[in-house]
């Protein structure tokens, strides 16, 4: 039996990934207010406004939280349009949330913190990763249907862009944090014809980095 062909508009959804973050501390700063980009953040945000600057990007929309709302404003205004936020694009809770994990001096030096780390499966130290999925594949297809047959840009953060990636291909969602391909300010495009998945790109206009960088 064949299957049938996705039929209606083609439209893009765009998950950006924002830009580096301003961390002297080195703090796992996950919901904390506050922590708004770089220097080299802010250029990031603007490289891959000019890189969108010739799509057909109908609306932007963001995690209500401060990075990724400046790395969605040069895009908006690109653009024209004024910023959405969707709570569906914050980050993932954590336990650690305003810890540090420096060797010697973080975190993990607490046994009492050692429970946090039983099941990487879920995870046990923050937001279940279904819970994750679930929550910005919301994001994702309110999008979708803001712009029929055109693009729209997402901002979000790292592990809820890389969730929503693996969910949308099937993929296990529990991993090694090492090897995720979602850089700082990176693209990961999701292109649907009608309400279906017909394609997943990736690409990194602002450069590479590292899954593990610091300001992640």
């Amino acid at each position: 039996m064949s299957t049938p062909q996705a039929t209606g508009p083609v439209t893009v959804v765009h998950l950006l990934r924002h830009g580096e973050v301003h961390n002297p501390d080195g703090v796992l700063y996950g919901r904390l207010p506050g922590f708004a980009l770089s220097d080299r953040g802010e250029a990031q945000a603007k490289t891959v406004a000019e890189a969108l600057a010739g799509r057909d990007v109908a609306a932007v929309v963001a995690s209500p939280l401060l990075r990724a709302q400046q790395t969605a404003g040069p895009i908006a205004a690109e653009h024209g349009v004024e910023i959405g936020t969707d709570d569906g694009l914050i980050e993932a809770g954590n336990a650690f949330e305003g810890e540090r994990f420096g060797v010697g001096d973080g975190a993990l030096r607490h046994p009492s913190r050692w429970r946090l780390l039983r099941d990487p499966f879920t995870p046990s130290w923050g937001e279940p990763y279904l819970r994750i999925a679930h929550r910005m594949l919301g994001a994702v297809h309110a999008a979708r249907a803001l712009a029929p047959g055109r693009e729209v840009v997402c901002v979000s953060h790292q592990l809820p862009v890389w969730t929503a990636r693996r969910y949308l291909l099937g993929q296990r969602l529990w991993h090694d944090p090492r090897r995720r391909r979602c850089a700082l300010a990176s693209l990961t495009s999701v292109e649907f014809t009608g309400a279906r998945m017909t394609g997943l790109r990736y690409s990194e206009p602002a450069g590479s980095s590292a899954a593990t960088v610091t300001g992640a």
